[in-house]
C-alpha cells in the first residue's frame, strides 16, 4: 500500500497531532469538536485526515453540534470516508450527549419559572419535526414527580385527552401540572385550539383541586408561556 493511502490514519500521525493521545495527555477540554469527532471515526479517507474530514462535516452544519445531531446516518454517509459504521458511531455519540444534557436539566427539577420548564423540555421537544404534547406533574413543593407524553401528532397538530391527564395526576399524587407542546413550524403564537385546551384542562383540574400552573409552547430556541403572558 502506498504511503499516501496510509498517511491519513490517526496511528500514523505524529504523537502531538493524535487526538486520542492529546486527550489522554492534555485533557478533553483542549480538543476541538473536530478532533473529538475524529476520535470516533478513527481515520479519514485517501485525501484527508480524520480531523480534516470532521472539520468538513462540521462545516456543513456551520460548526453547530446540535445541527449535526439532526443528521441521519444516510446524510453522514454522503461524506467520502464515512461508512455506515462510522455514521452510526457519530449518531450514537451525539444522542448520548443529548441524553446527558437532558439528565443534567432534570436535576433542576424544582419549577421556579417558565424558563426552568423550558430547560427540562427543550431537549425533548425542541428539535422534533412533529408535534407532541407532554405534561409535567408537580407536588406541593413544585417539584416534578412525573413527566409523560400525552399524545403525538403530525406537523399540523395533536390531540389532548383531558380525562387521561387528570387520571395520571391522581395516580402520581400531583397537586399541580404544566402543559407543554412544541410547534415544529417555529411559530410561538398560540392557536385558538391551544387556548381552548388550556382553559378546558384548567377548568376540569380545578374541580379536583389540581392547579394548572402554565402551558408552554416550545421551539428549538425559544418558548411562549401562557402564565407569563397572563393567559391562564
Amino acid at each position: 500500500m502506498s504511503e499516501k493511502s496510509t498517511s491519513f490514519s490517526i496511528k500514523n500521525w505524529s504523537q502531538d497531532d493524535q487526538p486520542r493521545e492529546k486527550l489522554r495527555d492534555k485533557g478533553k477540554a483542549i480538543l476541538s469538536d473536530a478532533e473529538l469527532v475524529a476520535i470516533l471515526i478513527g481515520s479519514g479517507n485517501r485525501d484527508e485526515s480524520a480531523v480534516d474530514l470532521c472539520k468538513r462535516i462540521l462545516g456543513s452544519v456551520t460548526n453547530n453540534l446540535n445541527a449535526l445531531g439532526k443528521r441521519s446516518i444516510n446524510q453522514l454517509m454522503e461524506f467520502k470516508g464515512i461508512g455506515e459504521a462510522k455514521a452510526i458511531t457519530i449518531v450514537a455519540a451525539l444522542e448520548l450527549g443529548r441524553r446527558r444534557r437532558l439528565e443534567d436539566n432534570l436535576q433542576l427539577s424544582k419549577i421556579e419559572s417558565s424558563y426552568s420548564v423550558y430547560k427540562i423540555m427543550q431537549p425533548i421537544l425542541g428539535e422534533l419535526p412533529h408535534e407532541e404534547f407532554w405534561i409535567l406533574y408537580l407536588n406541593n413543593s413544585n417539584k416534578v414527580i412525573h413527566k409523560g407524553q400525552l399524545s403525538k401528532g403530525g406537523i399540523t397538530g395533536t390531540l389532548v385527552d383531558v380525562r387521561l391527564v387528570l387520571k395520571n395526576a391522581l395516580e402520581v399524587g400531583a397537586t399541580a401540572l404544566i402543559m407543554c407542546h412544541n410547534h415544529p413550524s417555529g411559530t410561538l403564537k398560540p392557536s385558538q385550539a391551544d387556548k381552548d385546551i388550556t382553559q378546558k384542562l384548567k377548568t376540569a383540574a380545578e374541580s379536583l383541586d389540581i392547579k394548572v400552573l402554565d402551558h408552554l409552547i416550545l421551539t428549538e430556541e425559544a418558548y411562549f408561556s401562557f402564565a407569563d403572558q397572563n393567559l391562564l
